[in-house]
This record gives structure tokens, sequence and C-alpha cells, in this order.
């Protein structure tokens, strides 16, 4: 079996462990425990009846490792961070403004809600707006707060890079220009800590300047499916923005932040033609934009899986899309370590990384 055939099952079917490091509910795709395996950063469904589990600091599978993975794999579990048992001066939580991921992300969603929250415009996937309602999180993180965890995270726990992402709004610039300024108050704040913003295409893309302007490192753009059928029915809201809008926005970001400083996701799993989706990642790549490539989960709060009831995709589908598209990037020699910041340069959510890509 392959690093990518084991880690795709992994994606898939889970861990049995109890992980200091999680996460539940939220924007999506993942709704995980945060591992290192094989010394490499790993967001992996926590299931208890998952045939894998951890003994003796090695992977392993309840049938052995015979055609489950080539060799023992080391895992460490990421321990639970400083800078969550800290509050704001104005009494917040550290944990309720920004999370850690992988072993030294910090992540956020400055703005906690969207427009496209609707029972009929929301993407099937997503849960943003979960976590708010469980109290799990605030409504909107302001730039200064952000700053201020920013600095206790670097400080306190080593955090060597941050994401913020954000519900879309109903201004024509879709969160972009909120994002700007809580950028440019971690950067002021934390000098050199590179900053990966996410958001939609905005209207005025001189936006995705002012988010360079303001410091931020990468940008993700994330269209999720490039087959627009796909994106009616799992994302009707967003799938309202053209796929021509999202080109010409990945073309201007590509353009101000520059080769493999731009991603979108690729979920696997929604329905999409293997061949097509992988098609469409080479094209992206062509254009300097990287692909992310993760597996749908279902994630309770979501309507693909509380309502349609979709299961995550299988084993096999997930790693040949995966081994696909990582010899994409390995002969492009675009790595998404290279990002600098982000959802690739983590690499947790998918099996890229350990495939070259």
């Amino acid at each position: 079996m392959t690093v990518v055939s084991w880690r795709a099952d992994v994606a898939v079917r889970g861990v049995r462990v109890a992980a200091p490091v999680f996460r539940r509910g939220g924007a999506g795709p993942s709704d995980d425990g945060h591992l290192l395996l094989d010394g490499l950063a790993a967001a992996v469904p926590i299931v208890d009846d998952s045939p894998w589990r951890i003994a003796d600091g090695v992977l392993v599978h309840d049938d052995g490792f015979t055609g489950s993975a080539p060799a023992p794999v080391p895992v460490s579990l990421v321990s639970r961070p400083a800078f969550y048992d800290l509050t704001t001066a104005d009494g917040v939580p550290y944990h309720q403004l920004a999370r850690l991921h992988g072993a030294d992300v910090l992540a956020t969603t400055v703005v906690q809600t969207c427009v496209r929250y609707g029972e009929d415009t929301r993407c099937r996937f997503c849960a943003i707006e979960a976590s708010l309602a469980a109290g799990a999180t605030t409504r909107v993180k302001t730039p200064e707060q952000l700053a201020e965890v920013a600095e206790a995270a670097v400080r306190l726990d080593g955090v060597r890079q941050m994401v913020m992402t954000t519900g879309t709004s109903a201004a024509p610039d879709r969160g972009a220009r909120y994002l700007a300024r809580c950028v440019a108050s971690v950067v002021g704040t934390v000098p050199g800590l590179p900053v990966q913003v996410q958001c939609e295409p905005p209207g005025d893309l001189s936006a995705l300047s002012l988010l360079r302007d303001a410091g931020a490192t990468a940008v993700g753009i994330h269209v999720e499916s490039l087959d627009d059928a796909v994106r009616r029915r799992w994302m009707p809201g967003k799938a309202t923005v053209p796929l021509a809008e999202y080109r010409a926005a990945w073309r201007e970001a590509v353009r101000v932040f520059g080769r493999n400083r731009v991603s979108t996701y690729l979920l696997v799993g929604l329905g999409e033609d293997p061949d097509e989706l992988v098609a469409g990642a080479k094209e992206l790549v062509d254009a300097g934009v990287y692909p992310f490539v993760v597996p749908y989960r279902p994630l309770v709060g979501t309507l693909a899986a509380d309502v349609d009831g979709v299961p995550a995709p299988t084993t096999a589908l997930l790693s040949s899309v995966t081994a696909r598209v990582a010899a994409v990037l390995r002969d492009a020699d675009m790595a998404g370590a290279d990002q600098g910041a982000g959802c690739a340069a983590c690499g947790a959510c998918s099996a890229l990384a350990a495939d070259g890509g």
C-alpha cells in the first residue's frame, strides 16, 4: 500500500484516539483531531469504531500492518496549546477567537456568519454558524483581539503561520476588506508571521491588492468543485458566482501574490467525475493556482450529513484522485509548503504533501 493509500484510508475512516487538539463543527470541510503522522501534520476524524488506532507511539490497524501500511508509522498527538488558557482584557477566551490547526497553525473565522447560510442557499457541507450557536466562538473577531491572540500563540506555542477565513458578507467585497484590517493588525503586532486569507472572489478585484498590501502572504479562493451541476447541488448560494468570476479572481490573485501563493479547495466525494476533477486541477496548476484536494466529510450540523446522509468518499476514490493530482504538482514543481501560509502550506487535511505535493 502506498503512502497515499493508507493516508487516504485514515482520512476517510479516522482513528480511535483521544486527541488533545480537535475541532467540532464550523465552516468545514474537516471535523477532526490533530496528529503528526510520520512527522507530517494530519487532521483526521476521531471515530470510535475506526480500524486505525495508536499503540506504543505507532499507527496500528486492527488487522495488522499487512496490506495497510508498508512499515510502522510513528504518531504523536498535538498538545493542547497554552494560549487556550488565556482571555482578552474584555474577558473573551482566546480559544473562542482562534484555534490551533495542525501542529503550528493559528486559524480563525473572522466573521462567523454567512449571507449564504439560508436553508436554500447554504453549502451542504458547511456548518459555519453551528459553532456560533453552540457558544464555541464569537460572531465577529476584532483586529485587535486577533493580534493579541496571535502574539500569545507565537510566543507561547511556537505558531509559525496563521489562516484567516470569513463567512461571506453581503457587501460587494464579500468580506475581503475586513480581512485586510485583521491582517494589518496581526502583522503589525507580530511582524514576519505569514498569514493566508480565504474568501470568495471579491466583486472588486482591487480588494486582492488591498489584502496583499495589508501583509497577507497567500490567498485561498475556494471553489470546491469545477462542475457547475455539482456546484448547484452542493452550494446553491456560491454557485450563483460564475466560474468565470472565480477564474478572473485566480488570475488577478496570481498576478498580485505570485505563482503558488494562491490556492483553492477541491472536494473529493461530491459526485464530480474523477477524470474531470484531475483535469481541472491540472488547469489550475498551469495557471499558478494550487488545487488543495481534500475529502468531503459528513459533518454533524451540515445538511449533507443531517438531511442527505451523504457518506464520505471511498478510500479508493480519494487515493486515486490524490495520487494523480500529486503527480501533476510534482511535474510542475509546485509544493504546498511553498505557499508560505494556509491550508496547503499546513497540508494536514490532505494527503498531497505525503506524495510530494
